[in-house]
């Protein structure tokens, strides 16, 4: 693992904090972001919008939207996406809620430093088998490595996803190096 030293810059919140990361934060890939625009999770067409106030967690660039841009709220399966591709059954511990992406496409995010800091954060563990191993509660920025450190540390862990605490909103995710 490489250890990147980043500002991350979110013009929307006008938050600037430099962070050492070890992890790299991964956004909705972009063949799924192309599916998500066709039919979203749930099986609902993409109804994008003007986001007049901005700040919306896009999770396509891991940025906040600006004032003006045209996004979408669309339900998003990011466990059901990665036993896919791993082809393992989540079963019950498959689910799908909300997340913003831009409506069109966009050129991505940086993927260095963790996005969306300043609110307390889970980070929620799963198994190679796409079931819940646990999570943790993050409150500082500067405790993500020390919590994904954590979570790999344990040999059963396959990846973790990030979720707000207010709405338990998937955030993004972090895999095993």
């Amino acid at each position: 693992m490489t250890t990147h030293t980043t500002t991350h810059t979110t013009d929307a919140t006008t938050d600037m904090t430099t962070y050492a990361t070890t992890y790299t934060a991964r956004p909705i890939d972009p063949a799924v972001l192309k599916d998500l625009r066709t039919a979203d999770d749930a099986d609902r067409p993409m109804v994008p919008f003007a986001d007049e106030e901005g700040g919306a967690p896009l999770r396509c660039c891991l940025r906040r939207s600006e004032p003006g841009e045209r996004i979408a709220l669309v339900s998003y399966a990011p466990l059901r996406r990665w036993a896919a591709e791993t082809d393992v059954d989540p079963g019950a511990y498959d689910e799908q809620g909300p997340v913003f992406v831009h409506a069109d496409d966009c050129p991505g995010p940086d993927l260095r430093g963790y996005p969306f800091p300043g609110a307390h954060r889970t980070v929620r563990r799963y198994s190679a088998e796409g079931h819940i191993l646990g999570g943790r509660l993050v409150e500082n920025p500067d405790a993500f490595d020390e919590a994904f450190a954590e979570a790999f540390a344990d040999p059963e862990v396959a990846l973790v996803h990030v979720r707000a605490v207010e709405y338990g909103c998937f955030l993004y995710e972090v895999r095993r190096a």
